[in-house]
């Protein structure tokens, strides 16, 4: 899907909530991913329960751009490469109001202080359990150290980060 078409399916989303859309932007953070930022009258309909509403309305976008575009699910699956605007539709991440970007944020802090912890103690450092979203968001930031390698251990809700310090530099 295009971004434009992505625009007009969230609007559509959000309006029909009943709740009043100010206004709707979007802009590329890097290759990977696309943000759609949202400014709503009443947004606690959909950060309050720790961004449950948020986290729903993201789902549903995702599930919408699949069933409209089976192509890009069935390249993903097989491992091609598709066209960047597949691929951007598939990596947008939908922001309520500020409130995706500051936990994005927060994540990130939490990333770069226990890879400094890694860097400093010289071992492996392991993160509190986090949500897929949020080890992504872990993975990504540190992808670049060449000191450090993190990988995901645990199962279900106790799935976590390690930082490994590897050397280096």
């Amino acid at each position: 899907m295009k971004k434009d078409e992505i625009q007009s399916l969230i609007k559509e989303l959000i309006e029909k909530t009943s709740i009043k859309l100010k206004e709707i932007s979007i802009t590329e953070d890097g290759p990977k991913n696309m943000w759609i930022s949202a400014e709503v009258s009443e947004p606690h309909f959909f950060i309050s329960g720790d961004g449950e509403g948020l986290h729903a309305l993201n789902h549903l976008v995702h599930r919408i751009i699949e069933a409209r575009d089976p192509a890009s699910r069935a390249s993903l699956s097989k491992g091609q490469t598709i066209g960047k605007e597949l691929q951007s539709g598939l990596g947008i991440i939908i922001d309520i109001n500020g409130y995706q970007k500051k936990h994005v944020e927060n994540i990130r802090a939490i990333a770069h202080m226990m890879g400094e912890r890694a860097r400093y103690f010289k071992s492996s450092i392991e993160v509190d359990p986090m949500s897929a979203f949020d080890r992504r968001i872990v993975h990504e930031f540190l992808s670049d150290a060449i000191d450090l390698k993190t990988e995901s251990t645990g199962m279900g809700h106790t799935r976590r980060v390690v930082i490994k310090y590897v050397g280096g530099i």
